[in-house]
């Protein structure tokens, strides 16, 4: 899923730009999702004022938004999204979510001053309201949305303040493209950053953990039980010496001194050892009996 992610102060020319950049890669046969904040807020039944100043709806708006971007993962289709992003922890998120999914990321910057936002602000003219469903949006199956509802001066002023540039040297928000509002868009410079780039390389914290992880320790344990099992029956009717262990090619070395407090400590060692030792390519179980018969003899000696 490459994905542009659009960031800007309010009435920067960010929803503009979206579309620019939606139609032009439809034109070249890519398939396009864009997600847009303008449909969210009011999908969310919010008012676009309301919502910019409580950060209960803001972190509602933004989790809707990221789930909807992380829905469309693919390693073809194009995903905008088109959203303030005011807040380089957010974008921070949506880089390990790129990276998670191994595919390539961009940036967009509406860069504007100010006051031309401001004066792009005020020639907005719908009403600030909670939106309602209207016969002919029903008619047409149109989404709600509030792109031409101004922001107050109060709320516009306090997004402003808060607002974190995007920086070219911050790797979430790399590769970074600029866009003035007079500027052309480079949507070659874009293209290429998208599909002729290398993903972005996982890490052990984008990585999800294994959807057996579970099931894994479950066996995993099971499988040292049954061997200890074994051995204390062998303790039991004192038939010391070498034990054969169904799995093992080694056999166990079964002392006098052996007992279930004992074995059961040098499992939890070795459950604790084995998943350091593999956190991202867990030990097969057909293994661990051989590994666990070793961990044992070499650990019962002066036991």
């Amino acid at each position: 899923m490459p994905i542009v992610v659009i960031t800007g102060l309010p009435a920067s020319g960010k929803s503009t730009r979206a579309r620019q950049l939606r139609d032009h890669f439809v034109e070249r046969g890519r398939k396009v999702h864009l997600i847009s904040e303008n449909e969210a807020v009011p999908k969310a039944l919010f008012g676009k004022n309301s919502h910019a100043g409580d950060s209960q709806k803001e972190k509602v708006v933004r989790s809707d938004l990221k789930s909807e971007a992380s829905r469309h993962l693919n390693k073809e289709d194009l995903v905008i999204l088109d959203a303030g992003n005011y807040i380089k922890g957010y974008r921070y998120e949506l880089y390990c979510m790129t990276k998670a999914s191994r595919t390539t990321q961009c940036t967009l910057f509406c860069c504007i001053s100010q006051e031309q936002a401001w004066t792009f602000n005020v020639q907005r003219t719908a009403v600030d309201e909670l939106p309602g469903v209207s016969e002919s949006a029903v008619k047409e199956d149109k989404p709600v949305e509030n792109s031409n509802v101004p922001y107050t001066r109060d709320t516009f002023d306090a997004l402003c303040m808060r607002y974190e540039e995007p920086q070219s040297n911050n790797r979430w928000d790399s590769p970074l493209v600029v866009a003035l509002p007079e500027d052309t868009l480079d949507v070659e410079a874009i293209y290429k950053s998208l599909y002729e780039t290398q993903p972005l390389p996982p890490n052990q914290s984008t990585q999800n953990p294994p959807l057996g992880a579970t099931n894994y320790l479950f066996e995993l344990d099971n499988i040292m039980q049954s061997i200890i099992k074994e051995i204390l029956g062998a303790v039991k009717i004192k038939a010391f010496g070498q034990l054969r262990i169904p799995g093992s090619s080694s056999p166990v070395k079964v002392a006098t001194s052996m007992n279930a407090l004992q074995l059961n400590r040098l499992r939890q060692k070795f459950i604790t050892s084995t998943c350091r030792a593999s956190q991202t390519a867990p030990t097969p179980l057909e293994q661990v009996p051989q590994l666990f018969v070793q961990f044992i003899n070499a650990n019962t000696i002066g036991c």
